[in-house]
């Protein structure tokens, strides 16, 4: 079947449906949603038997929903209509939550349902639950959809009528505000999250406006509103009940960061200097469970700027002189890694230099894990990986990974990067040479189970983070009890050897960071630009052609 991704952008969700819907062999094709003409030239030109809208902000055009099946994904419940569906859930406290997958029609989420699917709403951030909950329940009810179809096109199944309730506005900014005086902790976290991602909630800190992002609970009292202290990089700020650890803003026409680097005026408050139970806002962790050591790290939209990938190093070298026999590298629930930190890159004094001193923390740290001459080393994926990050699991001896996780192993979409993190060498030695030339070339996301059949990854397990992560646990465990481990440290260590006669690593990085120098400081600015555009969430002027192969020269629908 021919389905056309109608969409704002290319983002997780999206990701998600293109990887498993290509899975069952359908052939897809993606159109950003720029305007009309665009829209209707793109329905021209491939012909689709299904219209899929996963991810859009304005109404598809009558000329194509009266001609076609068009479904909508709406992140809401059965009846539940307007934008902000997911912020407003989060906000109202709602426990139970879904989505609904709806035909187009002239009123605003008011089509008959073709299939919907609920969860359980956790205490989380807003991306962190469109990510997973809603990804989820969205891949249910379009194979649900899918399933319905043909019955559809027979005459035996028609979509249900809603039982609509009224349209919900836009969520607000004023409906947003936190009154310092009066919201508890949990109130001040539920309008926070219900903004992180997109918008973030408007507010003040040290008398200048901006927008917070990434908020916790912390143990701490004081005059409510007053800042406390920071912590990391970010502040603390006290409410009636306790307080609030706010980890990222964005000022007045700026990108988000991180507080401390935001405003140059946290400098001066206290350092917090946590307990144990305090250290929630902490991104690296360590503990051990018999033989296996655990390395966490969950950085923020999984960005590792110079200071994170140096401070992860110094964590990942203390863990390789514990008496252990396995270390796993336990990446956040959302990220395992995203490498770069680009929006640090962004507000540098000088950018390339920024590119520059991070790619190469970047690669030291890779260039520690795959030398790692003691233990074994697995990567365990709970959540997505792109770019340098997908190559940072590679270093590892063993790489498993969640089954929902999506991976986008390739640089070039960031403005023509050719990449480091010793993807030269680590790539093809796993998926062998053409399929490695593939990979980067496609530019394509690539679910668990493809990478799992190709060799990129070594396993993909559990659907849930938490089923993943007891799995996870069992296995390294057997891993570093397993009769033949000597063998197989032995086996690791011949084989780097044997890798390093043949073309030592130095080489592979010199040859990498040959190209990025060119990336960064060269004549060329188109890795400048695309990041520029990154950050600032420059909206989409055209689709790229990989994505969109309706546009590819010579492409013609079959009959």
């Amino acid at each position: 079947m021919r389905i056309l991704f109608l969409t704002h952008a290319f983002n997780s969700l999206t990701q998600r449906l293109f990887v498993e819907l290509t899975a069952r062999g359908h052939q897809l094709s993606v159109e950003f949603d720029i305007n009309d003409a665009v829209t209707e030239e793109a329905v021209a030109l491939f012909r689709p038997h299904l219209i899929l809208a996963p991810y859009l902000r304005r109404a598809i055009p009558r000329t194509i929903w009266q001609a076609h099946v068009c479904l909508i994904l709406h992140p809401g419940i059965k009846g539940d209509r307007g934008p902000s569906a997911l912020d407003w859930a989060i906000l109202n406290g709602a426990t139970e939550w879904g989505v609904t997958l709806l035909r187009a029609e002239a009123e605003m989420d008011a089509g008959p349902v073709w299939a919907s699917a609920s969860f359980s709403m956790r205490p989380a951030m807003k991306s962190s639950l469109y990510r997973n909950e809603v990804t989820e329940a969205a891949l249910r009810a379009v194979f649900e959809a899918l399933d319905r179809l043909p019955d559809y096109q027979a005459g035996r199944w028609q979509p249900q009528a809603q039982s609509l309730q009224p349209m919900h506005p836009t969520l607000r900014q004023s409906q947003r505000a936190i009154d310092w005086s009066r919201d508890s902790v949990e109130r001040v976290l539920a309008k926070i999250r219900s903004a992180d991602g997109f918008p973030g909630v408007r507010d003040q800190l040290f008398d200048q406006p901006c927008h917070l992002f990434n908020a916790r609970s912390y143990p701490a009292t004081g005059v409510p509103g007053a800042l406390l202290g920071r912590a990391a990089e970010g502040v603390v700020r006290a409410t009636p009940d306790g307080a609030v650890w706010i980890g990222h803003v964005k000022r007045v026409d700026a990108i988000k960061l991180p507080v401390a680097l935001a405003f140059a005026e946290a400098a001066a408050l206290p350092e917090l200097a946590p307990s144990v139970e305090e250290i929630t806002y902490r991104e690296i962790t360590y503990r051990e469970v018999g033989e296996v050591g655990y390395v966490g790290f969950d950085f923020y939209n999984g960005a590792m700027g110079t200071a994170a990938c140096e401070r992860l190093l110094a964590a990942y070298q203390a863990a390789t002189r514990r008496p252990t026999k396995v270390i796993v590298l336990q990446g956040g629930t959302d990220f395992f890694s995203n490498g770069l930190d680009l929006n640090r890159i962004e507000a540098a004094a000088s950018a390339p230099d920024e590119s520059w001193r991070n790619i190469n923390a970047m690669d030291d740290l890779c260039r520690a894990i795959i030398e790692t001459p003691d233990q074994l080393t697995v990567s365990a994926l709970r959540g997505n990986a792109g770019a340098g990050g997908a190559f940072l699991a590679l270093a590892a001896d063993i790489v498993w990974a969640r089954r929902g996780v999506v991976l986008n192993p390739h640089y070039k979409n960031m403005g023509n990067l050719y990449g480091s993190e010793y993807w030269s060498y680590l790539l093809p030695r796993r998926v062998g040479a053409a399929a490695a030339k593939d990979i980067m070339r496609r530019r394509l996301p690539l679910g668990a189970a493809e990478a799992a059949a190709i060799g990129f990854v070594d396993a993909s397990f559990g659907d849930a983070p938490s089923e993943f992560e007891g799995e996870l646990a069992q296995r390294a465990a057997s891993l570093a009890n397993s009769v033949d481990f000597a063998e197989q440290l032995a086996a690791k260590r011949r084989r780097r050897q044997d890798d390093e006669a043949v073309k030592p690593l130095a080489a592979y990085r010199a040859e990498e960071l040959r190209q990025m120098q060119r990336n960064f400081f060269g004549f060329d600015p188109s890795y400048h630009v695309a990041r520029h555009h990154f950050v600032a969430k420059t909206p989409h002027s055209w689709t790229p052609r990989h994505l969109a192969i309706h546009r590819e020269l010579g492409w013609q629908a079959p009959e």
